[in-house]
């Protein structure tokens, strides 16, 4: 004999004015945290409320609905609601979504709303930011619709630059976010998956290292070459640097190596000019020279 499945029926959801809400003792968030009510509040003014708000009719001492609702789960949203009222921004009748609750108590329902969220995977954030980049929205219009900084953005945004496998990784638990991070300091996708790939199989899989590696065949700006010809003239000259936006990073890595000697060869050579001018025989100008030299060798007249 096949077994009958019972089937559920889901609480009645409503429009009720503001003004027969009130908030509820029951309500077992206790401890602020998180995005602020007037924050909250804003992002309703600009969105609109995006999540119903669980109510419950309030009863009198005989049982008897009074016409008024009480609020055990959507405290934040409805002390949100309260703020935008009572700086005239939302008329006190205004029609408010709610699921109206009955059975149970109202501590259970406001204990579930809160146990059973789940948190937005960071991926997931980064991506979303993706998408309204692309919809033309700047850095700065993301971070004022999210309430963080336009740098979070620009960090949020870099971490989707990195290579999809890795990325993947990353939404599969097998990298931190601090390991992704790190991958962003090269752009080149082959070489941060051979570093990937290298890194896995190694005891050290630290964020440094993997820095270290991405960065191996640059020049750091700290560099005396770099101090010498200046990075400004590096760019000029069309060399890209790249830069750390979640570390500090004294500057950047310069990626074209062959660039920045041909520069300082460059340099050397006018200043050598100079002092040719002033009546030397012979000068000899070059990047290094062997144990026991100086930098800059030159011979009397």
């Amino acid at each position: 004999m096949t077994k009958s499945v019972k089937t559920i029926a889901l609480s009645p959801s409503r429009d009720i004015p503001f003004e027969k809400l009130v908030l509820s003792q029951a309500n077992v968030r206790k401890i602020k945290a998180g995005v602020s009510i007037a924050e909250l509040a804003e992002d309703i003014a600009r969105r609109t409320l995006l999540a119903s708000i669980t109510v419950r009719a309030v009863t009198d001492a005989r049982g008897k609905e009074t016409g008024m609702f009480e609020v055990p789960a959507g405290g934040r949203r409805y002390r949100a609601l309260e703020l935008l009222v009572k700086q005239k921004r939302l008329p006190k009748n205004a029609p408010v979504p709610c699921v109206v609750r009955e059975g149970g108590c109202a501590e259970e329902d406001s204990l579930a709303e809160n146990v059973q969220r789940a948190p937005l995977h960071p991926l997931d954030q980064f991506r979303a930011f993706q998408a309204m980049r692309e919809t033309g929205m700047s850095e700065e219009e993301i971070a004022a619709a999210f309430f963080v900084s336009a740098n979070v953005v620009k960090q949020r945004l870099k971490l989707t630059s990195v290579s999809e496998p890795l990325l993947d990784a990353f939404a599969g638990d097998e990298m931190n976010l601090d390991q992704l991070m790190a991958f962003t300091v090269n752009p080149d996708h082959t070489r941060q998956e051979q570093v990937w790939e290298a890194v896995r199989q190694s005891y050290n899989k630290q964020p440094y290292q993997i820095r270290r590696m991405l960065t191996e065949d640059a020049v750091r700006a700290a560099d005396k070459r770099v101090q010498f010809v200046g990075i400004d003239a590096y760019v000029e000259a069309g060399g890209s640097v790249m830069r750390d936006l979640f570390e500090s990073d004294d500057g950047g890595w310069l990626q074209d190596v062959g660039l920045v000697d041909m520069l300082v060869t460059e340099k050397l050579n006018e200043e050598a000019e100079a002092v040719r001018s002033e009546g030397w025989k012979w000068i000899e100008v070059g990047l290094d020279f062997p144990y026991g030299h100086t930098p800059f060798a030159v011979a009397a007249e």
